[in-house]
């Protein structure tokens, strides 16, 4: 059964935003007192957030569908539609956060840091909020949009200072049991680490963190064994430990041609060149392994490494190695600067950006793509001729009925909105007065204007007969 996972694909959908309220105020005496629609409500957010208690991505692996509550529609009234509630996903510290295409989105470190993977959409407007003193009374509301779909990979490199590699059955496990509290799991055949294990070590004044990592093997870079799936975390380390085996039953092998593979492997993953090294030679405890320890130790130390000769079942160099290790570590920690770990990428707009683009494609169809275009016609309820109307108002002053102009476009064209995937398609007309003012006369509403008193209507019907009657006797058939 699978007990640590630090690699999951992870479907996040944010919550839709409710719909807004068309809505007009009535009450005794005053059946149409304007327009009160609500707002609809924000749906809710997928938030990743860093929580020391996880050291896994096993949830994930189980459940990787999640998704956030939509938000309520607006209502009569001038009420506002609830909000949706915000999913936070609790992650392990180290989290990195991947698209679809492996760019990183963001490399998530200390407790509490968090990351939005996906957004929730925006609540409708109502009428009440979109009347003006040219729109009195607007018949229409705003559709909430819907929320953010993302498919994202969240990839677990561990945070420790120093990182423990070495070859299968070179006691690393044991190592990190008697330098910490940790408990791993210890056997005598290979491969007897299956995941990384964190143990947490004091040296004096400074207290850090060791990590014992999967035993790598040649071709481990290219996927061989475990070492593929577990070298990203030795990514974060500040110092690497080689592990050398000096009693090791194997005759092919050797602690300097042990070292030589693995720098290989390492080499070959890339982005460790810069870390300090040190080498242990350990279970020199074993009669043959001392022997060979002695015999490799000058060279070793000609390659410019600092060499401690160790006993994980005898207690033998421990302290020493320790220290070194605490000494090696703090300086690090100095030489880093003071910044925040968390990298979140951002990728900004360009300056001379216009907001959308049109494009002609092969089968004469002209496609606008753009933020704010995709996300009006989303808004907009197109069984409603006044909220199309409203949807070309904003179309035109943005410019777009411009851009097909100039693209080419000519009445009866067809016109997309939006992917090829989910757009809107019409045939466009081109036009001075956008569709809303062809409903009607602006700052005009046909449902207020029979609430005006009798006795106006009345005086602005004579005057109207008025002015027939002189228009009738200024007629001169005969001019």
């Amino acid at each position: 059964m699978t007990t640590f996972v630090d690699r999951v694909e992870l479907h996040v959908a944010a919550g839709n935003g409710g719909h807004g309220c068309a809505s007009v105020h009535r009450e005794k005496f005053k059946p149409l007192g304007g327009p009160d629609g609500g707002n609809g409500g924000r749906g809710g957010d997928v938030i990743l957030t860093v929580d020391q208690s996880v050291t896994t991505l096993l949830d994930y692996h189980h459940s990787p569908h999640r998704k956030a509550t939509n938000g309520k529609p607006g209502e009569g009234g001038n009420r506002a539609g609830k909000e949706g509630q915000d999913l936070v996903l609790p992650v392990p510290d180290g989290t990195v956060v991947l698209d679809g295409a492996g760019q990183v989105l963001a490399d998530l470190v200390g407790h509490g840091t968090s990351y939005v993977a996906a957004q929730g959409g925006r609540g409708g407007l109502g009428n009440a909020a979109l009347a003006s003193a040219r729109r009195k009374a607007p018949g229409f509301a705003l559709l909430g949009e819907p929320g953010d779909l993302q498919d994202i990979v969240l990839e677990l490199k561990t945070v420790a200072d120093v990182a423990l590699v070495g070859y299968p059955s070179a006691g690393k496990s044991s190592l990190i049991s008697v330098l910490s509290a940790a408990k791993p799991k210890i056997a005598d055949y290979p491969f007897t680490t299956l995941v990384p294990n964190l143990g947490v070590v004091t040296a004096g004044a400074t207290v850090y963190t060791v990590a014992d990592v999967p035993g790598l093997i040649p071709g481990a870079s290219q996927g061989k064994g475990l070492g593929l799936e577990f070298l990203r975390h030795v990514e974060r380390c500040s110092v690497l430990v080689h592990v050398l085996d000096t009693a090791t039953l194997e005759s092919d092998r050797d602690p300097l041609s042990d070292l030589d593979v693995i720098e290989e492997e390492l080499k070959q993953y890339g982005g460790l060149g810069d870390r300090p090294r040190i080498v242990v030679l350990n279970k020199v405890d074993v009669p043959d392994g001392k022997d060979l320890a002695e015999m490799v130790r000058s060279d070793l130390e000609a390659r410019g490494f600092r060499v401690f000769e160790v006993s994980a079942v005898a207690h033998i160099g421990l302290k020493e190695l320790s220290y070194a290790l605490g000494e090696l570590v703090g300086a690090a920690r100095a030489a880093k600067p003071k910044e925040e770990a968390t990298r979140i990428v951002i990728r900004p707009k360009a300056v001379d950006d216009a907001g959308f683009s049109v494009t002609r494609e092969d089968d004469g169809l002209f496609r606008v793509r753009g933020e704010k275009p995709e996300r009006w016609v989303r808004q907009t309820d197109f069984n409603n001729d006044e909220a199309v109307g409203y949807l070309a108002d904003r179309l035109n002053r943005l410019g777009v009925e411009e851009e097909l102009m100039k693209a080419g476009a000519r009445a009866g064209d067809g016109v997309a909105i939006g992917p090829e995937d989910n757009a809107v398609v019409f045939d466009w007309e081109p036009s001075v007065m956008a569709g809303a003012e062809m409903l009607g006369r602006r700052g005009e509403d046909h449902r207020l204007e029979e609430q005006r008193p009798a006795v106006q209507r009345r005086r602005e019907r004579e005057a109207e007969r008025d002015e027939a009657v002189r228009e009738f006797e200024a007629f001169d058939p005969f001019e």
